[in-house]
C-alpha cells in the first residue's frame, strides 16, 4: 500500500468521522435529581468508550470508534455544566417540573406523565420534557382545570 494512499484513507477516514456537535437547546437546562445523576453516568460512559478507542491502533478504526463517544462527551458536559437541578415539587396544588400529571383527553384517552428536563424527557417511560407543548399549557394548573393543545382540550384530574 502507498503512503498516498494510506493518506487519501485516512483523510476520508477523518471526514468522515468529524460528527455534528448535538444540538444544545436554547432553553434553561431544568433537571431532577434522577436527571442529573443519569447526564453523569452518560458521561462516565462516554469516557470509558473514549477511553477503550484510544487503545485502538489502527488510526482509523480508532477515530471511527471514537467519533460517537467524543461528540457526546462535549454535549453531556455541556449539559452537566448548564444544569439547574430542581427540587422536587413543594406542593400538589398546582403543576410544576418534578410533577406527576394525570390528565384526560377530549377524546377519552387518560394519560399520566412526570414532567422532566429535556435530556430524560421518554414519553414511553412516562416522562415529558417541561418544555414539551403539553407540559407547558399544564404548568400552574391545578385538579378541573382544563387547557388546549393542539385543537385539543385536557383536564388535569390528578396530581401525584
Amino acid at each position: 500500500m502507498s503512503v498516498a494512499f494510506t493518506k487519501e484513507e485516512s483523510f476520508e477516514t477523518a471526514s468522515e468521522t468529524l460528527l455534528p456537535d448535538r444540538p444544545v437547546s436554547a432553553h434553561p437546562n431544568l433537571v431532577t435529581q434522577a436527571g442529573f445523576a443519569a447526564l453523569e453516568a452518560e458521561l462516565e460512559t462516554a469516557r470509558v468508550a473514549c477511553a477503550a478507542a484510544n487503545l485502538i491502533e489502527d488510526v482509523n478504526e480508532k477515530r471511527r470508534q471514537a467519533a460517537t463517544p467524543l461528540r457526546d462527551l462535549r454535549y453531556l458536559s455541556a449539559r452537566i455544566r448548564t444544569a439547574q437541578i430542581m427540587p422536587e415539587p413543594a406542593s400538589l396544588a398546582a403543576v410544576a417540573f418534578g410533577s406527576t400529571v394525570t390528565f384526560a383527553r377530549d377524546d377519552g384517552r387518560v394519560q399520566t406523565y412526570r414532567i422532566v428536563g429535556e435530556d430524560e424527557a421518554d414519553p414511553k417511560a412516562g416522562t415529558i420534557s417541561h418544555v414539551s407543548p403539553v407540559a407547558a399549557a399544564l404548568m400552574g394548573k391545578a385538579v378541573g382545570d382544563v387547557v388546549t393543545v393542539g385543537g385539543h382540550e385536557l383536564e388535569v384530574v390528578k396530581l401525584g
